[in-house]
């Protein structure tokens, strides 16, 4: 028998052991295992929450028992501190001696600790192992609300600054570049994740060379060039990786100019008994610090120790996605194309801090690239449109911006992909594995697909797409897809709609109760919060628990922690003396006003306990609130229509007004906005919105499913030149359909297009009763808009909610913390420092 040692216990040495013991002829061999850290292996790429939970056991990749069954022997807490080639032995820091046939370096890398003066301060910490996290743990807890920087605007760094935030302490951002995320990132993209990282309250220090770090014994401060200096009591170093290549110095063998051991495409050293896999591997002189990379280092080396002759790929595919801070960021292909290579396609919304980049090749038929920051929900499918040159559409810009005209998505389903194409890149799982694997195996669940194929086991980002994958493969049988709302409830939003109706069930602990397990998350609560409110109309005050927090507080919280007021304006029709009245309102309580796209008036700066204060004056001057907050109906824009225009074919103010006050407080599934407009001008942009009217000769056209934001669609044609009152009844059955069949946080365009048969059967069910329950819609609707109930008149006249509104539970006392600065006679928050 043949022993194999494996230097090393990370995520790369441990997929090189799970990859080993998946061969047939695993049993010729004995292969045994050093970790230099005290725990088997675990997932660093999750390592931030550790934070969160403080649980080892959740991060581990498998338990110790795991090693045993499959044979592997595992010295942990035990470092191997010499190779000798000519005799193949390795020595160990406790002068153990073992032999091997095949030497595996899974050494991995170290935090790069620039030679900065006084980097050795007490208080200066790395960020790579759970044993870091622990000791800047212990240390946060004693600068309690302190400052904290961390030196680096890298993937790790910023995942260390949110790692800071949690802490609670005050995070800066110190990097040495002129943009965030340098490799990954152009100066916009690095603006819009800037002004995301500043919302959150996370400030970033760019252009800075940290010159050194101040204190006498323990960090106080970090000094950059031109003397400027940061007071900070912690610093968490992320400038970057160092491979741990000491070994390779003890038997000679080729490392590069600047580190790491030299391999070839099977990953064999200088030595062919030696093998280096993950980041001690230069390879194609470069260093991967990514797990894809190192997973499939770890399969050619299996395979090139089986005799197999798999070969490394030419190059290596770098794309990125993650979440940061709860921040979509991503970047594939080439990012950073030159006009010279390729057109660059962008979309940017400053206001929701969106930016997105595509680069398409001078002919327009391929994605060369692209950069997504903000919403990266259409990461998984541009990456498959970039890795297989798939062809685009006519018009690329569609890919950012959305299909638009009602021809349905512009990426095209994820059965058009090839076979071939890979789906999950840290396991190199393709797309036919995934659909064989459902179809041939009879793996009818993401998790059972995941179990067999090991795919969206590594960083997860391709989940979405391996669901969807699975979705589709069960069509294709005929099968009925089982959708789950989440891990608590077996149902879909559909179905746990029709239990909770049909069953009579009242409140949250009810149906968990009757149907669910665990104690629920922050997915189920808030979508079950929405069934509630859509099966009995009750406001969110009832069961403020399980409501998202801005519905909590019946306001949008901001970026300083005060509060926003928006009183409802149907149809943008508002009175000199409710203007005066706001006015005076505002004014009392020094808020800044500002008119909206909706057509109506936002007032800031509103502290939590003046909320029921304000609202008490704005409902006696005959106010109500405009569910800015919730999942709901928010506007519906008018233009002046025929009652002062001269091009006007109908009065559509008053319709406008009819048709806000129907909907107004009815709960769906994602926030919903309405338009009506006078004439085919459309100044009211109806066809931008979830429904919408126009007037035109012989009626009112019907439109649906439309919407602005990151994603803007047309709305699409639903009924042409009908009368106002069966223009109201189609809508009226519409939105309720839309309310009981619609999946959580998805709006109305993205409905229609995952429902079978489109617009052509929304139709059929609305206008042509093909279902048989328009009664029953129409019933419903009316319901809701005979039982409306405001809200805030709710909370300000019910002395138990209103008591929710202090800042501290066991103080009367106020937030005094907030500072403001004058913007054109207003006030605004004072920027962080």
């Amino acid at each position: 028998m043949k022993t194999i040692l494996v230097i090393g216990n990370g995520m790369v040495g441990y997929k090189f052991c799970e990859k080993f013991i998946a061969q047939e002829r695993k049993s010729e061999f004995n292969v045994i295992v050093f970790g230099e850290e005290p725990r088997v292996a675990y997932d660093r790429v999750h390592l931030s929450e550790y934070f969160e939970n403080e649980d080892e056991e959740k991060l581990m990749l498998a338990p110790r028992s795991w090693y045993e069954e499959n044979n592997i022997t595992i010295y942990t807490n035990e470092r191997v501190t010499d190779i000798h080639k000519v005799n193949k032995t390795i020595t160990t820091l406790s002068e153990k001696t073992f032999s091997y046939d095949y030497l595996v370096l899974a050494t991995g890398s170290t935090p790069f600790v620039p030679p900065i003066k006084g980097v050795d301060k007490k208080g200066v910490f790395v960020y790579r192992t759970i044993e870091d996290l622990e000791e800047t743990m212990a240390f946060a807890k004693k600068i309690k609300g302190g400052k904290a920087a961390v030196l680096g605007g890298g993937l790790l760094g910023l995942e260390a600054a949110k790692a800071v935030k949690d802490m609670g302490l005050e995070p800066h951002v110190v990097e040495f570049a002129p943009r965030l995320m340098p490799r990954q990132l152009d100066d916009d993209g690095s603006a819009a994740l800037e002004s995301k990282m500043k919302e959150l309250g996370i400030t970033v220090h760019l252009n800075k060379a940290t010159q050194q770090i101040l204190g006498n014994g323990s960090i106080e401060g970090m000094e950059f060039l031109e003397n400027e200096k940061l007071d900070v009591e912690m610093l968490i170093i992320s400038a970057g990786i160092r491979p741990r290549d000491e070994l390779a110095k003890t038997c000679n063998l080729e490392m590069g100019i600047r580190g790491g051991i030299v391999v070839d495409n099977t990953m064999r050293t200088s030595d062919p008994s030696i093998f280096a896999i993950g980041e001690v591997a230069l390879y194609n002189q470069m260093i991967y610090g990514l797990v894809a990379p190192g997973y499939e280092m770890a399969q050619v080396a299996v395979d090139q120790i089986l005799g197999n002759e798999t070969k490394m790929s030419a190059s290596i595919d770098m794309s990125t996605k993650l979440k940061l801070i709860g921040v979509d960021v991503a970047s594939f292909g080439n990012p950073f194309a030159t006009e010279e290579e390729a057109h660059a396609i962008v979309f940017e919304n400053k206001l929701e801090g969106l930016y997105k980049r595509i680069n398409v090749s001078k002919d327009g038929k391929t994605l060369l690239g692209g950069i997504l920051v903000g919403d990266a929900g259409d990461y998984n499918m541009l990456l498959q449109l970039y890795q297989n040159k798939m062809a685009l559409p006519e018009n690329p810009e569609d890919l950012i911006l959305g299909a638009r005209g009602g021809e349905g998505t512009a990426m095209g389903n994820v059965m058009d992909l090839p076979d071939e194409a890979v789906v999950c890149s840290c396991e190199s799982v393709t797309k036919g594995a995934i659909c064989c694997s459902v179809i041939d195996d009879g793996n009818e669940s993401v998790k059972s697909v995941a179990k067999v194929t090991k795919a969206t086991t590594g960083c997860g980002g391709c989940k979405p797409m391996v669901a969807d994958l699975v979705t589709e493969s069960l069509k294709s049988l005929g099968k009925t897809i089982k959708v789950r709302i989440c891990e608590h409830f077996d149902y879909s939003r559909q179905e746990l709609y029709d239990i909770v109706k049909l069953r009579e069930i009242k409140d949250y602990d009810e149906l968990l109760d009757t149907v669910g397990n665990g104690n629920g998350c922050e997915v189920c609560k808030p979508a079950t919060a929405a069934i509630f409110a859509s099966v009995y109309n009750e406001t969110a005050n009832k069961q403020e628990t399980i409501q998202d927090s801005n519905d909590r507080y019946l306001a949008n919280i901001q970026r300083n922690g005060t509060y926003s007021v928006v009183p409802r304006v149907a149809g943008g029709e508002i009175t000199p003396k409710q203007l005066m009245a706001m006015g005076r309102i505002a004014q009392k309580y020094d808020l800044y006003t500002k008119i909206t796209g909706g057509q109506r008036i936002d007032m800031f700066g509103a502290k939590l306990h003046e909320l029921p204060l304000i609202w008490e004056e704005l409902i006696a001057e005959g106010f109500e609130t405009g569910q800015a907050y919730g999942k709901s109906l928010r506007t519906v824009k008018s233009c002046v229509g025929s009652t002062w225009c001269r091009y006007g074919m109908d009065e559509s103010v008053s319709f406008a007004i009819e048709i806000e006050n129907r909907y107004k407080g009815i709960r769906s599934p994602h926030k919903m906005k309405g338009g009506v407009s006078g004439c085919i001008r459309e100044c009211a942009e109806a066809r931008c919105k979830d429904f919408g009217f126009i007037a035109v000769e012989g009626g009112w056209n019907v439109y649906v499913c439309g919407n602005g934001g990151a994603n803007p669609k047309h709305a699409e044609l639903f009924a042409e030149k009908v009368d106002k009152e069966t223009a109201v009844k189609y809508v009226d059955r519409f939105l309720m359909y839309y309310i009981k069949t619609a999946p959580p946080l998805i709006r109305t365009a993205a409905w229609l297009e995952k429902l079978e048969g489109g617009i052509t059967y929304l139709k059929n069910v609305v206008i042509n009763d093909s279902l048989g329950i328009a009664e029953e819609l129409d019933k419903e609707m009316q319901n809701y808009a005979d039982t409306y109930k405001c809200e805030w008149k709710e909370a300000v006249e019910t002395p138990e909610i209103r008591s929710r509104y202090t800042h501290f539970i066991n103080s009367d006392e106020t937030d005094s913390n907030i500072e403001y600065v004058d913007l054109r006679g207003q006030k605004m928050p004072k920027a962080w420092a």
